[in-house]
């Protein structure tokens, strides 16, 4: 098994492009950890460098305290399943799966072991004598898996391998990866923008941006308290709602956040922190699941507005919002009738308020 840890590594190309910038991370023995960030953050590049398909251009990088920096990618005991499969199309599945042991000259009977036991464990064991071509999406990525699975790599390496498949079966292919981690007990880094897939998947998240680490953090650390509104409007569908306005704090110590005849108190665990940030303005983030219609908070948890728009997502339905010009977007009750230019009051949690300084974008809060 490996622990790879990145010391202030970074990867610049020759015309000063900076992918990855002042790389700092530790991944455990054994754990799934997901990068997570849009096209071009520079996730895809850090699991290159971990597999040796791209050179570290300064820092270290070191797998159980060992420099793999020069490392050729065959020495250091990785596997990686890609987006695009990577099968031979003139192969099939068993040999697919096959040849990386075949390759390495492994024993014939302990290659149709291997080959066998992963078919078994990934259901494919009666598509064995196929060829990729007459396969589904689905069965193409489990012999992708099966390949990898075989080498009985130290570290897996995934390279958003479930982007290229239909919503149904990216879910069950989740489920099927987990079970896949907990049965190998293997490092698994796994890249996504699918912020679904990083909540479903990981022991923690690594959000990135522009090169850049934004938050690490377990899946509820990095949804429930985000470092940055970055990091807020990542996770969360549909996005979390901002509204800028300004801290406002009364003689008797009251914390509200102000914004036109909107006038939110704070709970006392964030009031005591914004307690000396009377006048500043502030970014307040309010998650869409975070509102409820029953008005039962009393003043200083009511936001009222105009409803713009009706979408039902069957479970429950999404409440465009019109707040002085903002388009906001509430979770609601499917059960729950509104038209558009209906007034509505919602009662806004406000133990889950996100508050963020303006102009850095940074959490005050947590």
């Amino acid at each position: 098994m490996a622990r790879i840890r990145f010391e202030s590594v970074e990867k610049k190309y020759a015309n000063g492009f900076h992918a990855v910038a002042d790389l700092n991370l530790d991944i455990q023995d054994k754990e799934f950890l997901v990068l997570l960030g849009p096209s071009g953050c520079g996730k895809s590049t850090t699991l290159n460098m971990i597999a040796g398909l791209e050179d570290v251009s300064g820092g270290r990088l070191l797998f159980d305290d060992q420099l793999v920096n020069y490392t050729p990618p065959h020495k250091r005991d990785v596997a990686m399943v890609f987006q695009s499969y990577a099968l031979y199309p003139h192969k099939s599945v068993y040999d697919n799966i096959a040849f990386g042991l075949q390759m390495r000259r492994e024993p014939r009977e302990d290659i149709d072991r291997r080959v066998r036991d992963a078919a078994e464990k990934l259901e494919i064991t009666h598509l064995l004598d196929r060829r990729p071509s007459q396969l589904s999406g689905g069965q193409r990525q489990r012999v992708a898996l099966g390949r990898a699975m075989v080498r009985q790599p130290s570290v897996f390496l995934m390279d958003e391998p479930l982007s290229n498949l239909d919503a149904a079966l990216r879910i069950s292919m989740r489920a099927e990866i987990k079970e896949l981690h907990q049965a190998m007990q293997t490092t698994f880094v796994y890249v996504t923008h699918d912020q679904a897939e990083a909540l479903t998947l990981a022991d923690r998240i690594v959000v990135m941006r522009d090169g850049v680490v934004q938050q690490i953090g377990s899946p509820a650390d990095i949804y429930e308290r985000p470092r940055n509104t970055f990091v807020a409007s990542f996770l969360g569908s549909p996005p979390i709602n901002y509204l800028d306005g300004e801290i406002q704090v009364s003689a008797a110590q009251e914390v509200r956040f102000v914004k036109g005849d909107l006038s939110l108190r704070f709970n006392p665990t964030t009031a005591q922190k914004l307690s000396d940030s009377h006048g500043r303005p502030v970014r307040l983030g309010i998650r869409a699941e975070d509102v409820d219609e029953t008005v039962g908070g009393g003043e200083g948890s009511v936001i009222r507005g105009k409803v713009n728009s009706v979408l039902p997502v069957g479970s429950d339905q999404f409440l465009g919002f019109d707040f002085y010009g903002e388009d906001l977007y509430f979770r609601v009750s499917k059960d729950l009738d509104h038209r558009m230019g209906d007034d509505v009051a919602l009662s806004v949690d406000v133990s889950r308020l996100h508050v963020f300084d303006r102009d850095s974008g940074q959490t005050l809060i947590w």
